[in-house]
């Protein structure tokens, strides 16, 4: 089967086209051009690098909806609380996430270009898309990049069964001499909700183990689960999955540290605060917090070293005895890497119940664009 055939059921839409679009509804939101364009650049990093849960798929449900409910601001106004030559607390007005963040993880890498290691936090945030993509701005920068976020409750404490904790990222970005850097992105919790929904989309069933009732019973149906985690009577499991076993003591310690370094630091919202709604139901902004550490290697023993060693690591590691079965070991960053290598030909896969979506906005905002499902 070849790497198009995986995605039969879908159309396929070149991504300037799909970037393009995003830039224009988002202006129609009142978004500045200039922000548009860091907004849609971000979200179309996600689809080119595979990761179809925090693309063109959130367009609409995350953001242009939150816009919508004047819960999420289309504009962005970012105000420095307090600085040092290495470090940086910001506050987003709740605002963009993404432009927030590229100004916090430029801030960071430029601090530690002159001083060696940086880091700022930044409060009252919002969705800010996938964490790899600050990350992957410092590895431009030969940096190491390292980002978290926290979110709205989703993940269950080690024998409990109230989300309590945001999905959390621990996103470290790390460069090397290979064409592509080593980058670990991903959640805290086993699975993350945009997972979850990508799998509802496809009308498919996740697998047992990853979301729990407040019976601690295993749910698989995508459809109750969206509705329960919004409801609260479900919850998602750390890494590592039910009680301590299979070491989910280790996903709830991490999730934990995201969301301590995401709120303490910038005297920050955290846990309940970042529902979503009020006590009598309404909607509320989500006041997220992120942060970003951005660490230059020429400060230890130069970042042609640093490079070369990272780089033979993840190669022996390629290179390891494979598993009977299996033809290869991949690094973190490779997969996202491959992913492109195939995407760069064919574009975006947009599964029908997105192109229901796209072409709604292209109704609603008399955008003069024409699709192939059309």
């Amino acid at each position: 089967m070849s790497y198009k055939d995986e995605y039969s059921e879908c159309e396929w839409m070149d991504f300037d086209v799909l970037e393009k679009f995003m830039i224009d509804v988002l202006i129609k939101e009142g978004v500045t051009k200039e922000d548009a364009e860091i907004i849609s650049e971000v979200l179309i990093t996600a689809d080119k690098r595979g990761i179809d849960s925090h693309g063109i798929g959130r367009f609409k449900p995350i953001y242009i909806d939150r816009i919508d409910a004047g819960i999420l601001s289309p504009e962005t106004k970012v105000d420095i609380i307090k600085e040092t030559p290495t470090t940086a607390v910001l506050d987003g007005n709740n605002g963009m996430g993404h432009v927030i963040s590229v100004q916090a993880m430029n801030m960071a890498i430029d601090k530690a270009e002159s001083c060696g290691i940086a880091m700022t936090a930044v409060r009252n945030t919002t969705h800010y898309g996938i964490a790899g993509y600050y990350s992957l701005m410092a590895t431009e920068c030969d940096m190491i990049g390292i980002t978290g976020t926290n979110a709205r409750p989703s993940i269950a404490p080690t024998f409990g069964v109230e989300n309590m904790l945001g999905t959390n990222p621990l996103t470290i970005g790390l460069p090397t001499d290979e064409d592509f850097p080593f980058v670990l992105d991903c959640a805290t919790s086993i699975s993350q909700r945009g997972k979850i929904e990508a799998y509802n989309r496809a009308g498919k069933k996740v697998p047992p183990g990853w979301v729990i009732d407040r019976q601690g019973k295993t749910e698989t149906d995508t459809g109750i689960i969206l509705k329960n985690l919004v409801a609260g009577t479900a919850a998602l499991t750390p890494l590592g999955g039910i009680g301590e076993d299979g070491g989910g003591y280790k996903g709830y310690g991490y999730a934990t540290v995201v969301e301590i370094l995401s709120s303490a630091l910038q005297d920050g919202k955290f846990m309940k605060e970042l529902g979503g709604f009020d006590k009598d139901g309404n909607k509320i902004p989500y006041p997220l917090g992120h942060f970003f550490i951005a660490i230059n290697p020429d400060f230890f023993m130069g970042r042609k070293i640093f490079k070369a060693i990272a780089g033979t690591i993840c190669r022996e590691l390629r290179d390891s005895q494979k598993m009977p079965g299996e033809d290869q070991i991949f690094t973190a960053g490779e997969k996202e890497y491959i992913a492109w290598q195939h995407r760069s030909k064919y574009g975006c896969p947009v599964p029908r119940s997105l192109q229901e979506q796209i072409s709604e906005l292209r109704k609603r905002f008399n955008l003069d664009y024409s699709f192939s499902w059309d």
